[in-house]
């Protein structure tokens, strides 16, 4: 069982910035794709950003060009930096440890985020 141990949450004013920290466990090895997601309130959990290891980032439409995902696989941490944050960025963000080939699936406990307008 991996630990992914979010931190770096909090309430911000619009158009502030936030820098998201997930711990993991244990290496992050290279078939390891790593994430973040986001839960809103009365919605589903959607995806924010993922990056490979080769570091190869996705983003959501909705935060492109805001943030930035890096992971540090010497730390075995995965950041998120949210920059130009909105009202609707409001959500419980987690962190997602995914195994390319399926083989496992982790996620961290989350971290509130609160844009106030």
């Amino acid at each position: 069982q991996v630990q992914l141990v979010e931190s770096g949450g909090g309430l911000v004013q619009a158009g502030g910035s936030l820098r998201l920290s997930c711990a993991a466990s244990r290496t992050i090895f290279r078939l390891d794709v790593m994430g973040w997601y986001r839960q809103a309130p009365g919605k589903q959990r959607e995806l924010v950003a993922t990056i490979t290891s080769g570091g190869s980032p996705n983003y959501a439409d909705s935060v492109k060009g805001r943030f930035t995902i890096s992971r540090d696989n010497a730390k075995n941490t995965v950041y998120l930096q949210m920059n130009s944050l909105k009202p609707e960025d409001t959500a419980i963000y987690y962190c997602n440890m995914r195994n390319s080939w399926g083989a496992y699936e982790y996620w961290g406990q989350g971290t509130q985020v609160t844009v106030s307008s």
